[in-house]
């Protein structure tokens, strides 16, 4: 059981569906109930499917161009501490920029704003430590509770307010950088001892 939540959690964080709060009620503002579902069931389907596509055949892509686990979780860390770091430094994620013409279903909501580098990268890397089908559950249960957030969007926004959305969105990305500067230490630990 701890394992899976150590699944979890960084998943959830990668998946950041609180900072995607905000985005999803101003692009289905003012579609009527029936429309706001089929965005919304067509956006989880959407990240759920790529993502699974991306930890099944990632790790074969990644090993058929000679790229090691080590280097992976080298160059995966820095990503999501790039991604972190622009989340934290910026009034708000460039992601919420998107024009809402364009913004309905599989993009942008399900990708790149559910399914992103940082899922991606964090999924592959949880696979290769505690293994792909309890990284598969895991995803899973993260994407059924974005789905509940997403379907409470209104009432979830109202309550936390536009300030309270902004800091759990902030928190979310504090903790992905630890993760981020975690993943890179353990990448240059196994690469050195790889080396001798």
């Amino acid at each position: 059981m701890q394992t899976f939540w150590l699944c979890f959690v960084p998943l959830f964080v990668a998946l950041d569906v609180i900072g995607v709060l905000p985005i999803y009620v101003s692009l289905t503002e003012g579609l009527s109930p029936a429309g706001r579902r089929s965005v919304l069931v067509q956006s989880i389907l959407t990240a759920g499917l790529v993502a699974l596509a991306f930890l099944i055949f990632g790790p074969g892509l990644l090993s058929y161009l000679g790229i090691t686990v080590a280097d992976f979780m080298i160059a995966g860390g820095t990503l999501l501490f790039a991604i972190s770091l622009s989340d934290l430094l910026t009034g708000e994620s460039e992601r919420s920029q998107m024009d809402r013409e364009e913004a309905l279903g599989a993009v942008p909501i399900g990708i790149p704003l559910l399914a992103g580098p940082a899922l991606f990268t964090t999924s592959i890397l949880l696979a290769n430590v505690y293994g792909i089908w309890i990284t598969v559950g895991a995803l899973a249960a993260n994407l059924v509770l974005a789905a509940g957030v997403l379907k409470t969007a209104d009432t979830i926004t109202l309550w936390l307010g536009r300030n309270g959305t902004r800091t759990a969105s902030k928190i979310a990305s504090l903790l992905l950088a630890a993760i981020a500067v975690m993943l890179v230490r353990k990448g240059l630990i196994a690469a050195i001892a790889a080396s001798r």
